[in-house]
């Protein structure tokens, strides 16, 4: 167990799951591995614990939260489920997967700011699903990361983000995913939308529900929290870095000193300490894994401008090209 001023990280030991457990069932934060990215996590049923999210985040109450469970049988305890719900969390729970359903009048309305819906997932990361056994409680948890910024997939990326606002970080590695998780509103069966792409395609929700999705915009609609959001993650500008970051569907041959160039794979020829890419050979699964730790290490870089080539294709490339878009946005 390493520590610093403010923050603890934790091994995911029994005892160690059992003290954070007993701290989130006392309202405290702890921040969490998930195979998408690590999650800030508190009692979802707990309105001051989930306060104190927004606090530390420096996140818009107009933002609303997700909320995470073990089992199935949990999800009637929080949302309205319907068939259509029911047969993806069959097919793709433990996993990447948030549905949007009407909610329970458990769930306070800061984690749902305030709507008549709540965001529910079942992850699949090991350590934090004993975790979610251990504390038996639905746990609301966003990205744990300052709000806007490029999402965390590592402990050191939680704690160098927001170690001075929070006090328990549990490690479980690098996220396995790397982009956070598919989002479908199924608030009206008949009528489903795909509001954020993830490691679950569009093509695997329509092949398991029998019926075609509503794809997002291609731009998001505002950046105004209130009128943008049934579901975290949809404002134009976000995952953002803090150097500015342009897109190209392929880099050009002559790039600007003191620039940065992100190629989804590795490029041929003489590279340099400004050169980065994503998967040694551009697969979707190792651009998505990597994406927001090589954003990361090019905006800690001290280059004047970072520019990325948007990934080719379909499936998770949509997830990746969302994520990069928003980023870019002004």
């Amino acid at each position: 167990m390493t520590q610093s001023p403010a923050v603890r990280v934790y091994r995911g030991t029994p005892r160690n799951l059992a003290r954070l457990a007993a701290l989130l069932r006392r309202g405290e934060l702890v921040a969490v591995p998930t195979e998408t990215v690590y999650g800030l996590a508190a009692n979802a049923l707990d309105g001051r614990a989930c306060r104190k999210i927004f606090t530390a985040k420096g996140r818009p109450a107009e933002d609303p939260l997700i909320v995470h469970i073990h089992g199935l049988g949990e999800l009637a305890t929080v949302a309205e489920p319907n068939e259509a719900a029911l047969v993806l969390a069959r097919e793709f729970w433990p996993g990447p997967l948030t549905i949007v359903l009407p909610k329970k009048n458990c769930v306070p309305d800061v984690v749902s700011a305030g709507l008549a819906s709540v965001a529910v997932r079942m992850p699949s990361h090991r350590l934090f699903r004993r975790l979610l056994r251990l504390a038996r409680l639905p746990l609301a948890a966003p990205s744990a990361n300052p709000f806007g910024y490029v999402s965390p997939t590592t402990a050191e990326h939680v704690r160098a983000g927001l170690g001075r606002k929070i006090r328990h970080i549990l490690d479980g590695g690098p996220s396995h995913i790397g982009v956070e998780s598919t989002i479908i509103d199924l608030r009206d069966p008949r009528h489903p939308r795909l509001l954020r792409p993830g490691a679950v395609t569009r093509q695997e929700l329509e092949r398991a529900l029998g019926r075609k999705i509503t794809a997002p915009a291609a731009k998001a609609a505002t950046d105004r929290p209130r009128m943008a959001q049934i579901a975290p993650g949809l404002l134009q500008r976000h995952y953002s870095p803090r150097t500015p970051l342009v897109l190209h569907g392929r880099i050009p041959r002559r790039r600007a000193a003191g620039e940065a160039w992100i190629f989804q794979a590795k490029p041929a020829g003489r590279l340099g300490p400004n050169v980065f890419w994503l998967d040694e050979r551009g697969e979707m699964s190792g651009v998505a894994r990597r994406l927001f730790a090589i954003l990361r290490r090019a905006d800690q870089g001290g280059f004047t401008r970072l520019h990325a080539e948007r990934a080719k294709g379909s499936g998770l490339a949509e997830a990746i090209n969302d994520r990069l878009r928003r980023a870019a946005a002004r």
